[in-house]
């Protein structure tokens, strides 16, 4: 029978109890970082939809404008047939509106945005050179087929200016998330497709009213 001490067994229960431990804390870590950029990716992408179905608002008024012109434009030939240059400045420029189409996957790219507005404001600008030639025949005005032309187009003008400027606030409100900390940094990572939204702006020279000259 051995006088010798025996030896210390190794503490190898608390070693083990300690890297569960970390591996824990690693596990409860990376699910509170996939839970985070799974809530700002989701928040991104119902914001980006916010964005595109209050765009197809704003086509459908425009539409709804160009749609308008053919019949505002025969009614107003009528009595108004020696201002053919500016018949001529209406149909082309609703022919460029009517061309400058804007996919909503294309919404996050400047330029093709400001073209389609650029369209936009040029058919804006040749109605009002029409409004301005109509205010020389007083008997046109006088007709219920005119007046009723002029009630929808003023109508669909103001539902125009409505649904951009809700477009806008759809626009800062993705804009706002998307540049917050730290979504900032998880839409890097997808490129173009979470990239900042444009504005519509107000139409160069639209605070000035036209001048009328005879």
């Amino acid at each position: 029978m051995s006088n010798g001490t025996p030896n210390a067994p190794a503490p190898a229960p608390k070693k083990k109890i300690g890297l569960l431990g970390c591996l824990g804390v690693i596990v409860v870590l990376v699910i509170i970082a996939a839970l985070a950029v799974s809530g700002s990716y989701n928040s991104l992408n119902k914001l980006d939809q916010a964005v595109k179905t209050q765009w197809a608002q704003v086509e459908n008024q425009y539409q709804r404008r160009a749609d308008l012109v053919p019949n505002l434009v025969e009614t107003v030939k009528g009595a108004a047939a020696f201002e053919k240059d500016t018949f001529t400045a209406v149909a082309e420029a609703r022919a460029k509106a009517g061309q400058a189409r804007l996919d909503p996957s294309n919404l996050n790219d400047p330029e093709a945005f400001a073209k389609f507005q650029q369209a936009q404001d040029g058919l804006s600008s040749a109605l009002s050179r029409l409004m301005v030639v109509v205010e020389k025949y007083p008997e046109l005005k006088a007709t219920e087929a005119f007046r009723d032309l002029q009630n929808q187009l003023e109508g669909t003008e103001n539902r125009i200016t409505v649904e951009r400027q809700r477009f806008n606030e759809s626009a800062q409100a993705f804009n706002t998330k998307r540049m917050s900390f730290p979504t900032v940094l998880l839409a890097g990572f997808f490129g173009s497709r979470f990239a900042e939204k444009p504005y519509f702006k107000a139409q160069p020279g639209s605070e000035t009213a036209p001048k009328v000259k005879f």
